[in-house]
């Protein structure tokens, strides 16, 4: 009778297949793409060369064959956000590759060697038999050209900043790809290094140099240009990249936003700035709030009890699950003299890496450095950079929807920026230094939005940029200088700073629509939303919500009230 049962069992589980629900979530695809596109970096490591791109775009199309067949109407709100996006980003991975091949083609009269090296480099991945004297004399020839066109920059137009970047990532990838090649056969085929080896560590130092002189072949960018250099993105890609977000505002919109905030913020900063006797002058109550920094060497002990005012705080207030592992492990460091060029303020993720002055900093810096990291700046970030920002963001992200890997900043430092718009809004600042120091930073995030998005769009220099930091928000100079630095180098998303207060307000604006009309309870809003994992507010509003996703869903949420 038992042997019969297991038969029946196993005759349900091989017959009935998987459910329409299984066969309908994306999940699975995602996790697969993922595998499959971080092996095919792994054995396809030239970037810029054409047959990666090539690779990579055959990859892309590939996954948007296999979720097209998907039955979209079947799925729940979950897959089909997931559908939306996965089809989002790999559209987007395809557009940012082709443009990239025609960068590369625009480039590639300074590199006519390039697919000499590519193709020996492609041989070389399956052990292809090299001809020692024929690849000495291909170098030896390319080495020619590498000087002649190094000479010949002085009388090429000097480039934008992009191109000249772009062109020197060309010739270190060249150059990792000629290394690849040594590498590979120097020692093991005696002929190979007989004949090769002092024509190739000559084509190896002239790679690095000619990287380096197209580097540096590039137009000055402006007032200030040896300290902060940046191109504006302009505004049609500012628009592209806001619809990419899922940001339903104009540049325009989003300044018009931001300026509301800061009044609001220069408000509440005139009120704490009499509640500590100083009449309307605010900027004399953050020189007393900066002059409360700690001596050298005890801002980690005071970043350690700052982070136990929060995590007590959010504890009393039952404000979220606060995992026990997460509180345990994690760690702290301290930034060097370098990173503190562009980022003058501590920051997280995993661990926590202090900003505070080192020894070898001139004492102007030092002071700065010390007055800028202040206990009430300190204090009203603190949460941010560790428990429940982004320390717990990573902890949960690898562990709850793991296939979601959207790494969109309005999630990552919208959450984080949350907090300090809640923790505020619930009291967490109870004396008028505490809010000096939690409203010093709500207008940074007012300003970040301000600042960066008019020098995207051509309407601020930089050095206009710095200015408004130390003059409508109260920034140490240097400190101003490594915020704009960072703000609008080329590597960085030109999105990214308005990301913090942006996405802030429209989880704030979510917790409103769910938490404060009883639907949920703040606790069990803050748990569901960090578990959906990064991406757009809107989509993972649209989950909370129920509410329902059309297969070519294009943002329309109106947040900002």
């Amino acid at each position: 009778m038992q042997n019969k049962l297991i038969l029946i069992l196993m005759s349900v589980v091989f017959t009935t297949g998987p459910s329409i629900a299984q066969i309908n979530s994306v999940a699975p695809f995602m996790s697969e793409y993922q595998a499959d596109r971080m092996l095919l970096r792994k054995f396809y490591t030239i970037e810029t060369a054409p047959e990666t791109s090539e690779r990579l775009q055959s990859l892309f199309k590939e996954y948007l064959k296999k979720i097209d067949e998907l039955d979209f109407n079947q799925m729940n709100n979950g897959s089909k956000a997931d559908y939306i996006l996965f089809k989002r980003d790999l559209n987007e991975s395809l557009a940012l590759q082709q443009r990239s091949d025609q960068e590369f083609m625009r480039l590639k009269v300074y590199f006519p060697f390039a697919d000499e090296i590519y193709q020996l480099e492609k041989q070389s991945r399956r052990g292809t038999a090299m001809e020692g004297q024929k690849i000495a004399a291909q170098l030896n020839e390319i080495n020619k050209t590498i000087a002649k066109l190094n000479s010949s920059l002085a009388s090429v137009p000097p480039f934008d900043e992009s191109t000249a970047r772009s062109a020197a990532e060309i010739a270190r990838d060249i150059r990792s790809a000629v290394r690849k090649v040594y590498d590979f056969y120097n020692n093991y085929d005696p002929m190979f290094s007989w004949w090769v080896s002092a024509t190739y560590k000559e084509t190896d130092n002239l790679l690095p140099a000619y990287a380096a002189a197209l580097e540096k072949h590039r137009k000055a960018s402006g007032t200030n240009a040896q300290k902060i250099e940046g191109i504006p993105v302009g505004r049609a890609e500012i628009l592209r990249k806001l619809k990419y977000e899922m940001i339903a505002y104009t540049p325009e919109e989003l300044i018009e936003m931001a300026n509301k905030e800061m009044a609001w913020c220069d408000q509440e900063m005139l009120q704490a700035t009499r509640e500590m006797g100083l009449k309307d002058d605010w900027k004399a109550a953050l020189e007393r709030v900066k002059n409360t920094y700690v001596a050298p060497g005890k801002q980690p002990e005071l970043i350690v009890r700052l982070y136990q005012d929060a995590i007590g705080f959010i504890k009393t207030n039952n404000l979220m699950t606060i995992p026990p592992l997460a509180e345990e492990t994690w760690g702290m460091i301290m930034m060097t003299p370098e990173r503190q060029l562009v980022n003058p303020f501590f920051t997280g993720g995993d661990e926590i890496s202090i900003s505070y002055p080192t020894s070898e900093m001139s004492y102007d810096d030092k002071m700065m450095s010390m007055r800028g990291n202040n206990p009430y700046f300190s204090r009203a970030t603190v949460q941010h950079e560790l428990i429940p920002g982004h320390n717990l963001q990573y902890f949960m992200a690898r562990r709850y929807n793991t296939h979601r890997r959207y790494n969109t900043p309005f999630w990552m430092e919208g959450w984080a920026l949350y907090w300090e718009l809640l923790l505020y809004d619930m009291g967490f600042a109870k004396t008028p230094e505490e809010k000096i120091g939690m409203l010093f930073w709500r207008k940074h995030r007012c300003a970040r939005i301000l600042f960066s998005l008019n020098f995207q769009i051509g309407k601020w220099s930089a050095q206009e940029c710095v200015d408004y930091l130390v003059d409508h928000v109260g920034h140490e100079r240097a400190n101003a200088e490594g915020e704009v630095r960072r703000s609008v180098a080329s590597w960085t998303d030109p999105l990214y700073q308005i990301a913090y207060l942006t996405g802030g307000l429209q989880i704030m604006s979510l917790k409103k629509e769910l938490v404060d009309t009883k639907k949920m309870t703040i606790k069990a809003f803050n748990d569901a939303f960090i578990r959906e994992n990064s991406m757009p507010v809107e989509m993972a509003r649209a989950i909370l919500t129920n509410q329902p996703l059309e297969k070519n869903f294009q943002a329309k949420w109106k947040f900002y009230n």
